[in-house]
């Protein structure tokens, strides 16, 4: 099930990223104002990306710590769009997907095409 898909600003690629708020009833909390998101790329390797909750009037949240990594080792950009799936699994509980979108043109039309990894 897709949780939210963005397209990435300046911020979402240099500092953190900031998804929607109505997100928030896919993660579990615990009372904390953060949790590890433990996400499996498109490559197959897992990867921890911290989400914090922002103090406010609106609980925001926003992807930090291993984050940033993520954007380099695909070399993401402006523009490309990144894509959160969860899938349930009785046995494992949540598990979390993560993918990168570049715009790319494909016989004259416009469509979304998976980013790989940098080498």
């Amino acid at each position: 099930m897709q949780i939210f898909s963005k397209v990435l600003r300046d911020t979402d690629v240099h500092v953190r990223f900031s998804f929607p708020t109505h997100c928030l009833e896919h993660l579990d909390f615990a009372g904390n104002n953060s949790v590890d998101l433990y996400v499996k790329d498109s490559c197959g390797e897992l990867r921890v990306i911290r989400c914090l909750k922002r103090n406010g009037v609106y609980d925001k949240p926003v992807l930090s710590m291993g984050w940033l990594k993520f954007v380099d080792d695909y070399g993401l950009r402006v523009g490309d769009k990144v894509v959160l799936h969860r899938e349930d699994d009785q046995n494992l509980g949540s598990q979390f997907m993560i993918e990168a979108k570049r715009r790319i043109k494909l016989f004259g039309e416009e469509d979304w095409g998976e980013v790989t990894r940098d080498n």
